[in-house]
């Protein structure tokens, strides 16, 4: 499922790094949080490597994640 907009890919895209050890998860915050918590890293990296051409920053009522 691809990312609806930016801020959702940019999330995703810091949850995954989470998720792999890349980064500590004490620096998540929001919704890349809650998207670490509740998303397995194969559905993470369908949001991350959403292209982000033609996506808008963000979408209203946009609590997927």
């Amino acid at each position: 499922m691809p990312a609806k907009s930016k801020a959702q890919q940019r999330a995703a895209g810091a949850a995954l790094s989470a998720k792999r050890g890349e980064t500590k998860v004490s620096e998540l915050q929001g919704a890349s949080k809650q998207m670490y918590d509740s998303m397995s890293e194969d559905e993470l990296e369908d949001y991350a490597s959403t292209d982000r051409d033609g996506l808008p920053e963000h979408v209203d009522g946009d609590d997927e994640g």
